[in-house]
């Protein structure tokens, strides 16, 4: 598709535009983040300008932006970032991707949504949405998202679900990843672990077995929910032969006289 250049106009001519609408006959954000887009610009600011601070993502496939630069290279940036202007200064809220993309392109602008007036917590909602609506998050990287919307407004399971448009369950399972162990998320990123072995890792009682099973996931040697309920059923299986000897000693010592 080629890119359609929208002309420069004088700040006075500039329009507001919604970021709802659409762009190249495609809808840009989910319906429900709306609310919180209306009132943005259209413009095209300075690379070099833009403050890139944490974003929601942490992990990024090298190649995948390479493949995505390739592509802006031949049909333009379709997409927009999207920035906020705060004492003057922009900061990048959606688009780390198409930025890093756009980087290796040596471009020295790029066409942006300029928000402004937006509080602390509109723009994590917006982040969160619009990472989450485009190449899959690691839910490592959502359910840090999730927990840093949470400290930053102090919201209830229930308002978390309705402000960023994610069942209830899911809000209560990446508040669980998110405290775990550091070490623990670095290896569930590095080594693709799966999401349940992290949950059901979690609601084990505290014992020698939780503290030798955590240390292989960290090794990167427990990654599978079929290893982890392979090695339970082992534990299992050995507790119960360790009752089965232990009953008739126990009777042993009952019957034992007493002198």
């Amino acid at each position: 598709m080629v890119k359609t250049f929208v002309p420069r106009v004088s700040k006075r001519e500039r329009q507001t535009l919604d970021l709802a609408d659409r762009i190249n006959g495609k809808d840009i954000f989910r319906q429900s983040d709306e609310k919180l887009l209306r009132g943005a610009r259209l413009d095209e600011i300075k690379m070099a300008d833009i403050n890139v601070k944490e974003q929601v993502r942490t992990k990024f496939n090298d190649d995948s932006i390479l493949e995505l630069a390739e592509n802006i290279k031949i049909n333009g940036l379709i997409q927009p970032l999207v920035i906020h202007l705060k004492d003057g200064k922009y900061t990048l809220i959606c688009g780390e991707r198409r930025f890093r993309a756009i980087t290796t392109l040596g471009w020295e602008k790029a066409s942006c949504f300029i928000l402004d007036n937006k509080s602390e917590e509109e723009l994590m909602a917006i982040q969160f949405s619009e990472n989450s609506s485009r190449e899959q998050l690691h839910y490592i990287d959502t359910a840090d998202g999730i927990y840093n919307y949470q400290l930053a407004t102090n919201a209830s399971e229930r308002k978390i679900q309705a402000a960023l448009g994610i069942s209830k369950s899911e809000v209560h399972r990446s508040l669980i990843l998110a405290k775990l162990a550091k070490d623990m998320k670095e290896s569930a990123k590095r080594y693709d672990i799966e999401k349940y072995v992290l949950l059901e890792w979690e609601e084990l009682d505290e014992s020698n077995f939780k503290d030798e099973l955590q240390m292989k996931i960290i090794e990167g040697t427990l990654t599978k929910r079929s290893q982890l309920k392979r090695r339970l059923r082992e534990q299992r299986l050995a507790q119960e032969q360790l009752n089965t000897l232990a009953i008739p000693q126990m009777q042993m010592e009952e019957n034992r006289p007493h002198l």
